[in-house]
């Protein structure tokens, strides 16, 4: 018989004590359970599919058959006999019973009464009991518990009882839903699809939390944030939010266009040191910034059963005459990747592939993982002895310092420089050329090599990077890489000025996706000017948001430089980076 059916009221009432039911829901002998695809016959489940099925091919093949007897003959296709009438009938009956039943929701709204998300599902909530083969309590079967089993209920003893998982939540009674949520009866990660609001559930997750670690979560804010926003996209289970204040530094004044720069940080001094060096910059003429390349990369790592088939494999991918092929089946991943180049590496029977491509505005580690996803399976019919270890071998590589990105780049390579007149370095840095010049050469040159640097050949880069990432929206996590910056300095102009650069080969940035979308990253992506996708030019936003974080990074350096040259820094950190409270008072 149809399992999916609700059993009658009367199974219900002779099988014990039912479930209680929240007061604002009607009874279960009263209730009207919603009609389904499979109530379209009052047939068993099977049959009715069966019947269907055969209807929709049989008609399909019919009207084919006739339509390719008219065109033969020149008959015209819009006049109809009555066997075709009735034919297109019930392929239209047909096509609606098969997307109705497989759970598309706007025929469904067309066949039966959709119930409102606020509201419980009848057949969702009804319970079947079962006898038990001992002749102890009967197991009430919920639907969405027929796959993992039924739960066993007296409600004698149910006390000491397990709780079985519950599958709906009623919308009232939150310390219930808390209480269950504690007892394990609930799982904290489904709140969000039970409750159906957002909010609601990061306040009884909060309270759970706090009811089982015992632990006050007091002083971590939960009102005044868009929940929603974050579903599915940025956090899971969230139980409040981290205020993290956003200071200016600027205006930075960079390829003839000024910039305020947004910086969340609680590091103070921060933002006021990169904020002097913009105004050392501004007052000089500005900075430039040229951006040297363009790709984000994602390297698979695949195996072979001899190191002579990787190598096949290499040539073949590394081979100029095969790289349209291979460009072809990438960019279908996306209208916006286009892949740029292929370089391999083997380690013994094991082939690392680097794939290089451009993603329009956004960062692009989801869309280079398709498109290489793609080739992989274009590839897979070449070499059928080719086995895929992992999508992400290490050699792309991601959220880690390596030799690699230092070297090719990763996302946007881009260096920065200015001319520092002598005047501003005095007046404004408060030191000297000749002692810049000298502390760069012994701090982020000689004294980086001391310590065996990657890509750390400066004085701070990743402060200004990871400021700039959380107030933007990016992955604060590739500040590792992106802070990938060699700052150099020289003495032009007979001596008396100061050139100063940075050269950062992996700025990986985007404006749209991820945490960009959230509202407040996405207001501070507005106030540089570079908020979403660029639909006159795709890409320019997030290669515009890249050069503004080399600048920002030049001036974070200049700043900070001068502060250690002049022997300031100890002075403006005990200034701006210690508060006048009484912390401990405040605590108690």
């Amino acid at each position: 018989m149809d399992v999916r059916r609700r059993p009658s009221a009367t199974s219900n009432a002779s099988a014990g004590e039912p479930f209680n039911k929240p007061h604002h829901h009607k009874s279960s002998t009263t209730a009207t359970s919603p009609l389904k695809a499979s109530d379209a016959l009052p047939l068993p489940l099977y049959l009715t599919n069966g019947i269907f099925f055969t209807l929709f091919f049989s008609v399909a093949y019919f009207l084919l058959h006739r339509w390719r007897e008219k065109v033969r003959t020149s008959a015209p296709l819009h006049i109809l006999t009555f066997s075709e009438i009735v034919a297109l009938v019930s392929l239209v009956a047909s096509v609606i019973y098969l997307l109705g039943f497989f759970g598309i929701d706007f025929v469904q709204s067309f066949i039966g009464t959709r119930s409102s998300p606020d509201s419980w599902n009848v057949d969702d909530d009804t319970t079947t009991p079962t006898a038990a083969a001992d002749g102890s309590a009967p197991k009430f079967i919920n639907k969405d518990e027929s796959c993992c089993g039924a739960s066993t209920i007296d409600p004698s003893v149910s006390a000491k009882l397990v709780a079985p998982v519950m599958t709906h939540v009623p919308p009232g009674d939150d310390d219930a839903i808390i209480e269950s949520v504690v007892s394990g009866s609930l799982p904290s990660y489904s709140l969000e699809s039970k409750l159906g609001d957002c909010k609601r559930a990061a306040m009884i997750r909060r309270e759970a939390l706090q009811r089982t670690t015992k632990r006050s979560l007091e002083g971590l804010p939960l009102d005044g944030f868009d929940y929603d926003s974050i579903l599915g996209q940025c956090c899971e289970m969230p139980v409040g939010y981290v205020q993290i204040p956003v200071g200016i530094a600027g205006p930075l004044l960079l390829d003839g266009k000024e910039h305020m720069v947004p910086m969340a940080t609680t590091e103070g001094c921060l933002v006021a040191s990169t904020n002097r060096g913009c105004k050392a910059i501004y007052a000089s003429g500005g900075a430039t910034s040229v951006l040297l390349k363009d790709g984000m990369t994602r390297a698979p790592v695949v195996r072979f059963p001899t190191a002579k088939r990787a190598a096949e494999l290499k040539l073949f991918l590394e081979n100029p005459a095969n790289f349209d092929t291979i460009a072809v089946i990438f960019n279908r991943s996306s209208r916006f990747a286009r892949l740029h180049g292929v370089k391999c590496a083997i380690a013994g029977k094991n082939l690392y592939i680097r794939f290089t491509c451009t993603t329009g505005d956004a960062m692009g580690m989801n869309m280079v993982s398709k498109g290489v996803q793609n080739v992989l399976d274009f590839l897979q019919e070449d070499f059928p002895d080719m086995d895929v270890i992992g999508i992400s071998g290490n050699f792309c590589s991601d959220k880690k310092p390596a030799a690699v990105n230092w070297i090719e780049g990763r996302g946007k390579s881009v260096v920065c420089e200015a001319v520092i007149k002598e005047e501003v370095v005095k007046k404004v840095l408060k030191t000297t050329v000749p002692a810049l010049l000298e502390l760069n050469m012994l701090k982020n040159l000689t004294g980086s090599a001391m310590a065996g640097a990657l890509g750390g050949f400066n004085a701070h880069a990743s402060n200004i990077v990871s400021a700039i990432y959380i107030a933007t929206g990016q992955d604060p996590a590739q500040n590792v890489e992106s802070s990938h910056c060699i700052t150099m300095m020289e003495a032009v102009n007979d001596g008396r000025d100061l050139h100063v650069s940075v050269t950062m080969p992996t700025i990986e940035v985007g404006t749209v996706g991820g945490g960009t979308q959230l509202a407040s990253q996405s207001a501070c992506l507005n106030l540089l000017g570079v908020k979403g996708a660029s639909k006159e030019s795709p890409g320019s936003n997030s290669r515009l948001l890249a050069s503004i974080v080399a600048g920002s990074v030049l001036a974070g350096e200049l700043s900070l430089m001068s502060a250690l040259a002049a022997g300031q820094l100890v002075k403006s950190h005990m200034k701006y980076n210690r508060s006048s409270k009484n912390v401990s008072k405040i605590a108690s």
